[in-house]
């Protein structure tokens, strides 16, 4: 029997205008817009709508307004298609979105934690002494040794596993610039800083895992109804138990993706569907699994196709 997942996807997928054509159409979308603007106390809305570049790429601003993109198209998708997953899961911060509707977290819980984990990520950090990379071409143990020699005893880690490839690195300034010149010392000569505003999953995130540690500590956790194949481990769960810990590993963790796809292949996933802003992940997916069949949906024409399709 073939299987469908959810995917949702994570920060760099944001774009002014993102939600509003739902918004407007559906009710049920406008008023997760409305319940998010509740939960935060100000005009996420606004933010996901009409709001500038520059606004919407603080990451603390970020992640709540693609979190509420994303639900805002599943809610639609729930009632005006028959889509359901057998598995979900999310990049990073697209995590939240897969624990959303998988049931463990509130809509509200979870939009308030993001903006709070933002925050902590972008603090964790002074801005200007972290950076991101994207190493192309590189295996994951030839990446994992030029990290090891690169260090000197700074920070410098794999991110993101992000499909064959293309594999992310993380860390101090100068140790990433080391990795960089050591990786094209080898004869790998693709790589390219990223436009990030701090280190996302590695070591020097550990102030914000014990800021978001106590954010969780205070939220419920439900029962899941459908697993979710975690970032930290790419293994699906559904204990609500460990659902805190994953999410707190994760912070300073590398990202498993192209291993989490890889696993819900293995469980009989053939239909890959990325509800949320962009087509980062299908893009990804494409590059793990060439047979995957892909959808992506975002707005009015994707809820309408998805409905012919369902």
């Amino acid at each position: 029997m073939a299987k469908t997942a959810f995917i949702f996807p994570g920060q760099g997928s944001q774009y002014s205008g993102m939600g509003k054509e739902l918004a407007e159409t559906f009710p049920i979308a406008q008023r997760l817009f409305d319940e998010a603007d509740d939960a935060l106390g100000f005009k996420l809305s606004t933010l996901c709508f009409s709001g500038s570049d520059a606004d919407l790429k603080l990451t603390a601003n970020t992640q709540p307004a693609i979190l509420t993109a994303s639900i805002a198209v599943l809610k639609v998708v729930q009632q005006e298609t028959g889509l359901n997953a057998d598995y979900v899961a999310g990049h990073s911060l697209g995590e939240y979105s897969a624990l959303v509707c998988s049931g463990a977290l509130s809509f509200a819980d979870a939009v308030r934690t993001v903006r709070a984990r933002g925050t902590f990520m972008q603090e964790a950090v002074p801005v200007g002494t972290g950076t991101m990379a994207a190493m192309l071409g590189v295996d994951s143990d030839e990446l994992e040794d030029i990290c090891r020699e690169a260090s000197e005893g700074d920070v410098v880690s794999p991110a993101n596993f992000n499909s064959p490839g293309q594999i992310v690195i993380a860390g101090s300034v100068a140790a990433v610039a080391r990795a960089i010149e050591i990786a094209k010392g080898r004869g790998f000569r693709k790589s390219m800083l990223l436009p990030v505003s701090a280190p996302f999953h590695c070591a020097l995130m550990k102030p914000a895992a014990d800021r978001l540690a106590e954010v969780l500590n205070a939220i419920d956790v439900c029962e899941m109804n459908v697993p979710v194949v975690a970032n930290a481990d790419a293994e699906p769960n559904c204990d609500r138990e460990r659902v805190k810990p994953l999410l707190i590993t994760q912070v300073c963790s590398p990202v498993l993706w192209e291993q989490s796809v890889n696993a819900m292949s293995a469980l009989g996933v053939t239909s890959f569907v990325e509800l949320g802003p962009g087509k980062v992940l299908s893009g990804l997916v494409k590059r793990i699994n060439k047979a995957a069949v892909l959808a992506n949906i975002e707005d009015v024409a994707g809820i309408k196709t998805a409905g012919g399709n369902a």
